[in-house]
């Protein structure tokens, strides 16, 4: 793609992730439209780009058609905690299948690459240890959580299907668990539980007895991932793990966290383990080793230092949890 600007799409640009993604954009010097719905987002994280000349902001929900003349598509928008797809799972299904839909039939007009953000979640509760890509997965089609799993392998089917049917040049990742500023204080993943708990006083509320594993990777990492896939080899199509393949038992993790944040927040086994919560989960990254000379850089304790310092900077009044399942 070499160093010409260029005119990029970002589904889910004002999420925290896609936030992080348009920084890196805008910095860079392309032309940058940040589309989103503001369900889960927050316009806060995009507040300090809108004065920029090569910034756009348009709040537009993706299970609607848009157009646009853009060189790269980055579809990153559906909500990703559970308490968040959960709430109503059949505008889940839709985002994720009417958005690949949708942005699919852009890049196909416009001849754009589009990259997909899948999850490590289309993997189910895995039979395998870590996860390679060729591990077709563990999902219960008709559970709590298959409103997004379900979603997801759906979009990577349009995914290659238009890429086999109508030569869209597509690339798909699959996101595992990350962290970092941004993050919304009260969208019930793990990371954002357990520092808003303890720098608030809370006890740390474990699901079940914390013995269950995850891999967390910052999201300076995982940006840095997106941005070697989408401007990879072109015959490389995925799909591609990306996550950190350091792994800790979610007791480490509220561990961790109290001793990084001081005060001495009492860990509690609250509540018992949800549905289909997968009881292991660690990427197996080789392949993005080989074919993006990509590995994560920043260790957990440092990414969670800097984690704590932006919670402890927001003004958490200012938030509120966006659905009733937190």
């Amino acid at each position: 793609m070499g160093s010409t600007p260029l005119r990029i799409l970002v589904t889910g640009g004002a999420g925290f992730l896609g936030s992080h993604l348009c920084d890196r954009l805008v910095a860079q010097g392309h032309d940058v439209i940040c589309l989103d719905n503001l369900f889960t987002s927050q316009k806060s994280n995009i507040a300090h780009l809108l004065g920029r000349p090569n910034f756009e902001f348009v709040r537009h929900d993706v299970t609607d058609p848009y157009l646009a003349e853009v060189d790269q598509i980055y579809n990153l928008a559906c909500p990703a905690a559970p308490g968040h797809y959960q709430y109503n799972p059949i505008k889940t299904m839709k985002t994720s299948v009417m958005g690949a839909i949708n942005m699919l039939g852009l890049a196909k007009r416009v001849r754009a690459r589009i990259m997909h953000a899948s999850t490590s979640e289309v993997y189910g509760d895995p039979e395998v240890h870590p996860q390679p890509e060729s591990y077709r997965g563990s999902v219960n089609p008709i559970g709590i959580r298959a409103c997004y799993d379900e979603g997801k392998r759906a979009a990577e089917t349009l995914m290659f299907d238009y890429h086999r049917q109508n030569g869209v040049d597509v690339r798909v990742v699959r996101i595992f668990n990350t962290y970092g500023p941004r993050m919304h204080p009260y969208d019930g993943r793990v990371v954002s539980n357990f520092i808003r708990q303890a720098i608030t006083g809370e006890p740390i509320t474990l699901y079940g007895d914390g013995s269950q594993t995850r891999s967390f990777c910052y999201c300076d990492d995982l940006i840095d991932a997106f941005i070697s896939m989408m401007n990879g080899p072109d015959d490389f199509h995925g799909p591609v793990n990306i996550g950190n393949p350091g792994e800790f038992a979610i007791r480490e993790l509220a561990e961790l966290v109290v001793d990084i944040v001081g005060g001495g927040s009492s860990i509690v086994q609250a509540r018992p383990l949800p549905a289909d919560d997968p009881l292991q989960r660690k990427p197996d990254i080789t392949l993005a080793k080989d074919r993006l000379g990509w590995q994560p850089r920043i260790a957990l304790r440092d990414g969670l230092q800097r984690t704590i310092e932006w919670f402890k900077s927001a003004d958490l009044s200012k938030y509120r949890p966006p659905t009733p399942n937190y």
